[in-house]
């Protein structure tokens, strides 16, 4: 019960706090709506419309009663209801976050161990000196160099967007990703051609991701490493590969998993930059679009989706925790 209420009031702040800072930021929703010729009548009646004459204490009541419902008004680019587009541009997000998210776990992981039992070595400096550059290196650079190299020069991956346009609308939308889609009716070219177009940018935000588990796994190896029961267990004869990779691994899990959770929500709504370079039609880019065009609906609505998603990942990563530690069920 204690966690249900957690969550609902961190929904509830995440509400609150969503909405008062969409009323503070400079845009205004009704000349949005009206455009900045609408005469003052007009834009009165508008304003009346959509409740903006109200106190904020009430504007905010509805807002939260609307949200709930799965109501976050209609777009003014669109003219679609927010929700609509958010379940419309999300699975692009969730498609390139995900292959992002694993290149982070399965490379950067092992980096972070073997970065850790080799400490002031060459090999340690060298993942450190490639964990620094992935958090210093813009990735708006990154992503505009590898589409000139590996693009524009050399032809090893598609260009912008997610599909070229001679296979575009050949795959109707099932999970809203081209590439489970195009394998469930079995359109083999679409799916590699979405690969293509897959590759860079999936890498690209991969190499970010595994920059920070890296170095995270790294902090927590270390730890480990300097505990009591490592050097018993050596001392009894275990093999220093299974101390290290079975047991001082095994005991940096659960925090590992907190890191991969906040990575994977990190990756959901910090690909703007990504999908901007690459035109990746995801939730970044519509979120970007529509700060741009004071469209503050569909702005507040993937700023919930983004929140929600981080409560959900917390949730996860609580039932995760006994799995990986069985201490964790104890407690």
């Amino acid at each position: 019960m204690s966690s249900l209420a957690s969550v609902g009031l961190t929904f509830l702040g995440l509400t609150c706090v969503t909405f008062f800072i969409g009323r503070v930021i400079p845009i205004d929703p009704v000349l949005a709506i009206v455009g900045d010729k609408a005469s003052p009548e007009t834009y009165a009646r508008v304003r009346t419309e959509i409740g903006l004459d109200l106190p904020l204490p009430v504007q905010y009541w509805r807002y939260l009663l609307k949200v709930v419902h799965g109501d976050f008004g209609s777009s003014v680019i669109t003219s679609h209801p927010v929700l609509q587009d958010l379940l419309q541009v999300f699975p692009a997000t969730l498609e390139l976050a995900l292959p992002a998210l694993f290149i982070g776990v399965v490379v950067g992981i092992p980096m972070g161990v073997v970065a850790a039992t080799h400490r002031g070595r060459w090999q340690d400096q060298a993942i450190r000196l490639l964990s620094l550059l992935g958090y210093s290196m813009p990735v708006f650079w990154l992503g505009l160099v590898g589409l000139l190299l590996f693009y524009a020069v050399l032809g090893w991956v598609g260009g912008p967007g997610r599909l070229d346009v001679t296979y575009d609308d050949i795959v109707s939308p099932v999970t809203g990703m081209i590439t489970i889609d195009s394998l469930l009716v079995g359109e083999y070219d679409v799916f590699w051609n979405a690969v293509s177009h897959l590759l860079l940018p999936a890498s690209i935000l991969g190499y970010l991701s595994l920059a920070y588990i890296a170095r995270m796994t790294r902090s927590f190896m270390l730890s480990q490493l300097r505990q009591e029961y490592v050097l018993a267990t050596l001392a009894k004869g275990l093999s220093p590969w299974r101390v290290v990779w079975v047991h001082a691994l095994g005991n940096v899990w659960v925090q590992l998993v907190t890191v991969i959770a906040l990575t994977f929500g990190g990756l959901l709504e910090g690909a703007v930059l990504t999908e901007t370079v690459f035109a990746w039609p995801g939730l970044g880019l519509y979120v970007k679009n529509s700060l741009f065009n004071a469209d503050l609906n569909a702005v507040l609505g993937g700023t919930v989706l983004v929140g929600v998603v981080f409560i959900t990942l917390n949730m996860l990563s609580d039932l995760v925790y006994p799995l990986v530690d069985p201490r964790a069920r104890d407690q």
